[in-house]
């Protein structure tokens, strides 16, 4: 994402974030994380370069999303404990379980 575009998705001062608008900015976090998951692979060398943390991290915050795909008009803390526990129960690997 360009600096312009990351300007245009700040939102204003005195905004709240809600259940619905979390969830929407989660899923738009494992979007950006699912266009860019090979290059997240590429980044793992260290202690061996297995090149799936991508993956294991898409899978992660997938399990998130899942988490919450069916609240509908939930409080903000309803949402972010189904999506944490969403996450930990999907989490894949160090780099899944870390992410959680």
């Amino acid at each position: 994402m360009d600096k312009n575009n990351f300007d245009q998705a700040v939102l204003p001062a005195d905004s709240v974030i809600d259940g619905a608008l979390f969830a929407k900015m989660v899923k738009g976090g494992a979007d950006n994380l699912r266009a860019n998951v090979d290059a997240v692979n590429n980044l793992n060398v260290f202690p061996v370069p297995d090149g799936d943390t991508g993956d294991n991290m898409y899978m992660t915050i997938g399990g998130g999303v899942d988490a919450i795909s069916n609240l509908r008009d939930a409080d903000l803390s309803d949402v972010v404990e189904a999506f944490a526990h969403g996450m930990l129960l999907g989490a894949r690997g160090n780099s899944g379980v870390i992410f959680s």
